[in-house]
């Protein structure tokens, strides 16, 4: 037995026969009841292929719902709801984050007072970056300026091959100046992340407070 609709039986008799199919069968069995897009009320101990996509209720024995199963979604309704699912999600990390807002500032000036002191503790390590990268730089001129007595810089046949410890040393300069400058890099993205977060929530705790700005 599968399922049975209301033009055949009724829901008493039919629930009676599906539990005793279920009992026979297994204990755990499901009982189903779910509506067709006619309006049709069916019942049934599995969901026939062509009502899979049809939302159930989970019956127990004495025909009570006692849970329910979603039917299977189409892609249009599975991207709906999935976008439905993130825009639920957002507006309650929104929500989060407007409290901790309000709970950890009293007024625009503290978050800008927070801001500034983020901001200096950044350019005081980018001075010191850009500091280290021009002294990587002014070696890697200098051991540019050995090489140029050595072949294959110096086209003079009589030149010697560049020294292996002078090769290094031109490697190792070039190594650590694209390290360094890719840590530079790093670091001004981290400061204009800083600032761009500080601005949003100045923008978000004056329209959360209505205050206007100055």
């Amino acid at each position: 037995m599968k399922a049975w609709t209301l033009k055949i039986l009724l829901p008493a008799l039919v629930l009676a026969l599906l539990a005793g199919a279920a009992d026979a069968q297994s204990g755990t069995k499901k009982l189903y009841r779910w509506v067709d897009k006619s309006g049709q009320v069916h019942y049934g101990d599995s969901i026939p292929p062509e009502y899979a996509d049809q939302d159930r209720e989970v019956l127990n024995r004495e025909g009570v719902a006692v849970g329910s199963e979603q039917g299977t979604l189409t892609a249009e309704e599975a991207r709906a709801r999935a976008e439905a699912d993130k825009a639920a999600k957002e507006a309650q990390k929104q929500k989060l984050r407007d409290r901790v807002l309000l709970q950890t500032y009293q007024s625009v000036e503290e978050i800008e007072v927070l801001r500034d002191r983020r901001l200096e503790l950044v350019d005081s390590q980018l001075m010191i970056q850009e500091q280290s990268l021009a002294t990587l730089r002014a070696k890697q001129v200098q051991h540019m300026k050995q090489a140029t007595r050595y072949q294959p810089i110096n086209k003079d046949p009589k030149a010697q091959p560049l020294p292996e410890e002078l090769s290094l040393d031109l490697h190792r300069s070039a190594s650590d100046i694209e390290t360094q400058q890719k840590n530079l890099d790093k670091k001004k993205q981290e400061r204009e992340t800083i600032r761009s977060t500080f601005e949003a929530d100045i923008k978000r705790f004056r329209e959360l407070k209505a205050v206007a700005p100055h």
